[in-house]
């Protein structure tokens, strides 16, 4: 099949879908959707009513391509690309590989030398960082946050004094305790961002400190989310600052003083001051 415009065979392409509005699909795409030999989808259904909805009908086949299969998935849509086909792969909403499956596809197109590009597009981190009103100049993206309570509590420490702006993805069922875990840990004067269907008829964006956003929380949030958290301000980091992550792992088996010396050496906390303010800690309790 494949496109002799500006659609070359034997090729692998990541496509950004929309996030939300379908009429931010790029021309590309669209193109790209008609064309392509074997469309890799996170989930089917979904691309086919993405289609239907802006109006392009796919004439090739189409595959699962998700976390669940992406590792037997990727050989098979290698080979396509190495047989001369087009080869596109798209996940629900955004970039693939960005939180979605398509990592393991590129990495082994780029060891295998079979041609990889991306057609960019609609993007929930770019977007939310964009309209949080928060700093640009410097973030990270953090993913979705974690689920349990000492998993979430470690990631947060760790985090606490990042200065760059934090981008998170999030569920509406647990935005309330995600964003107490952040005022616990960052402080609940951080001034935040829960950024609520974006691009979509009811998109909201809440701005504020974190301790008023997990108050605001409690009422329940709906729809899709993504979380902007502002970066810490400049300081000189103390031993305090990290403790409770020294004893988070050391109360998870690392020994206190590999704890004390991998905090220090991520932090430049001096670590005899680390695991004495550990051991000061444990006392107490």
């Amino acid at each position: 099949m494949g496109d002799s415009g500006s659609v070359s065979d034997g090729k692998i392409y990541l496509a950004a879908t929309p996030i939300g509005d379908p009429n931010d699909a790029t021309p590309r795409l669209r193109t790209l959707l008609e064309t392509a030999d074997v469309i890799g989808a996170e989930d089917t259904r979904r691309l086919l009513n993405l289609a239907g909805r802006i109006g392009v009908t796919p004439a090739g086949r189409i595959l699962a391509f998700h976390d669940h299969n992406e590792a037997e998935r990727t050989g098979e849509l290698l080979d396509a690309a190495r047989a001369g086909q087009t080869v596109l792969v798209v996940s629900d909403a955004g970039m693939p590989t960005v939180s979605d499956p398509g990592y393991r596809l590129v990495r082994r197109a780029h060891d295998e030398n079979v041609p990889v590009t991306v057609v960019p597009g609609a993007s929930a981190v770019l977007t939310a960082l964009a309209i949080s009103g928060l700093a640009t100049d410097r973030f990270s993206f953090e993913g979705f946050a974690p689920r349990k309570d000492g998993e979430r509590s470690r990631v947060f420490a760790e985090l606490a004094r990042e200065r760059r702006t934090m981008v998170f993805f999030d569920s509406p069922h647990r935005t309330a305790d995600t964003l107490a875990a952040m005022a616990e840990h960052f402080g609940e004067d951080r001034e935040a961002a829960v950024c609520r269907e974006l691009t979509k008829t009811y998109e909201e964006v809440k701005r504020g400190p974190l301790g008023e956003l997990a108050g605001w929380a409690q009422e329940g949030v709906r729809g899709e989310i993504t979380l902007v958290v502002s970066g810490a301000v400049d300081a000189e980091p103390s031993a305090d600052d990290f403790v409770a992550e020294v004893n988070m792992l050391a109360d998870s088996g690392m020994r206190l003083k590999a704890a004390a010396a991998y905090v220090s050496e991520r932090t430049g906390v001096r670590k005899k001051e680390l695991y004495e303010a550990a051991l000061r800690v444990r006392d107490e309790e």
